[in-house]
């Protein structure tokens, strides 16, 4: 007869399952606040036969996400996967405020509408990663909440935190030291943030490593209302293509989760080695031991493996095989044989002929003629695949459609004519 001291069956199965939930959702966590925390909730939840509420805010500040963007998203896919409600909140609110978080002076402010706009083209993209069956999504604004809030409140709201704690803050210190001026409304972003929290009684709330102390005052807000703190987890900042800056568009070391599969292939086969595992754990759920030994001796096995499971991811298996044979195809020196077409009318270019600079405009490779004559002078545009050295060169579509190409992966072909 067992001891009525040993795990039944059931209990060591539910004990497996839960160390294999906490495994999947540390995954390449930075912090997990409190240590054990995250466990417990999920043991907690189970217990009381309910999902657990994970949060996650964004103030979207523009209109395109990228991989960077993505780490986080996974994240709460993974939490949805294994039965959990994720509660994503636009903070059509606090954009207004400004989130100070790493900056070295003022963040500027948004308008609502701004911030309402951007959050409608967030959440379009940001379904490319989440389930968005109602019971595992829930879409909030906090302006739901922070909009109506009473200045009685809000009084009770910051007597919840003191001047001093605000000032432990990194970028707080460093700013209060350097004579930097800090405005009274950025010590009332961590705690409209924290808010958010107790409005939706947030048990899990997920951000990236530059939002620990803000997810840290939520904790202590929430017991302010007596409410359970909430368990904090962030992922480390993913860098770009460059290797050194953190991803950003207007840096241009992004990998976009809207861009065409074969530039998505292209631009993850260009990821820096040192960074290749660390993209391998924070963009993908591949297993990373067998690739971080392939890395170590064949760089380029591992980048296919991390190029084709991206397009796999956001564009689906059938696009992949077609994106690495563009790939290949451009790697040998040729052009690829599939591009998008642009028909210029003959008003644009008279007698088919066009300044580059000028087509460089018109194919949205540049913003302007200045930015399309810097991209000739550092050998990044060309036509047939060699690179125009002349900014004032002209282009000759009357004899027959050329290819334009844009840096190493945006090609169009070009005709002319009726």
């Amino acid at each position: 007869m067992p001891d009525s001291t040993t795990p039944s069956r059931a209990a060591r199965a539910t004990s497996a399952s839960l160390d294999d939930a906490v495994a999947r959702l540390s995954r390449g966590a930075e912090h997990v606040v409190p240590d054990g925390g995250l466990a417990a909730k999920l043991a907690l939840a189970a217990r009381e036969g309910r999902p657990l509420r994970v949060k996650l805010g964004v103030d979207p500040s523009s209109s395109d996400l990228h991989v960077g963007h993505a780490v986080v998203l996974r994240k709460l896919r993974q939490f949805q996967d294994l039965g959990h409600r994720v509660v994503l909140i636009i903070g059509d609110f606090t954009a207004t405020i400004g989130d100070p978080s790493g900056k070295s002076k003022t963040r500027p402010q948004l308008t609502l509408e701004e911030t309402r706009r951007y959050g409608e083209t967030y959440v379009a993209q940001a379904v490319a990663v989440l389930d968005t069956d109602p019971e595992r999504l829930e879409i909030r604004h906090n302006s739901e909440w922070l909009a109506p809030l009473g200045f009685g409140e809000l009084v009770r709201l910051a007597a919840s935190y003191t001047v001093a704690r605000m000032l432990e803050r990194d970028d707080f210190t460093k700013r209060y030291r350097d004579g930097v001026p800090i405005s009274v409304h950025e010590f009332l972003y961590p705690l409209a943030q924290a808010y958010d929290s107790v409005a939706i009684r947030a048990d899990v709330e997920l951000g990236g490593t530059d939002q620990l102390f803000n997810l840290l005052v939520g904790r202590d807000v929430q017991r302010a209302y007596g409410q359970e703190p909430q368990v904090a987890l962030t992922v480390p900042l993913l860098e770009g293509t460059d290797g050194v800056e953190k991803m950003s568009k207007s840096l241009g070391n992004y990998i976009g989760l809207t861009e065409a599969p074969e530039i998505m292939f292209a631009k993850a086969m260009q990821v820096p080695d040192p960074s290749l595992v660390k993209y391998l754990t924070l963009c993908t759920e591949l297993e990373v031991a067998p690739l971080e030994a392939l890395a170590a001796t064949d760089p380029v096995a591992a980048h296919r493996a991390l190029a084709r499971e991206l397009v796999r991811l956001y564009h689906g298996a059938d696009a992949v095989t077609a994106a690495e044979r563009r790939y290949d195809e451009v790697a040998r020196g040729g052009l690829p044989s599939e591009m998008p077409e642009r028909r210029l009318a003959p008003d644009d270019a008279p007698g088919g002929r066009i300044e580059a600079a000028t087509l460089a405009v018109l194919l949205g490779f540049t913003r302007s003629k200045g930015e399309a004559r810097r991209l000739i002078d550092n050998r990044g545009l060309r036509v047939d695949g060699e690179p125009l050295t002349d900014r004032t060169a002209v282009v000759d579509l009357g004899a027959g459609p050329r290819v334009l190409q844009a840096g190493k992966n945006t090609y169009v072909r070009v005709r002319w004519g009726d």
